[in-house]
């Protein structure tokens, strides 16, 4: 794992965020997402520079379109983010978690 990945999932893992159950390098479709909460049916991605260039932001779109045709939502950081302002992108991610948990019940 990246320094990122590493820090993030610290916060993720065993169930810290709404008793939610996250997966590491989880198997979807034919991709490998960072993390993945199949109850909110919600995957996290941690991008590195490279994630900026176009070509690696055309693919990112083609791949989330197709976990989005299967019901999934992919939330995006960058590195700098999952490291500097994680209260932050957790945040964000506890939102969105709770915003389908309840769409869902």
């Amino acid at each position: 794992m990246i320094d990122a990945e590493l820090h993030l999932w610290q916060r993720l893992r065993n169930k810290q965020l709404c008793g939610m159950q996250f997966y590491r390098q989880k198997p979807l479709l034919s991709f490998i997402v960072d993390f993945y909460c199949p109850k909110a049916k919600l995957v996290i991605e941690l991008d590195g520079a490279q994630h900026f260039e176009n070509e690696h932001r055309i693919k990112d779109g083609e791949r989330d379109a197709k976990l989005a045709n299967i019901g999934i939502k992919v939330l995006r950081f960058d590195d700098r983010q999952a490291l500097r302002e994680c209260d932050a992108v957790l945040a964000v991610i506890f939102a969105e978690v709770v915003g389908r948990i309840s769409q869902t019940a």
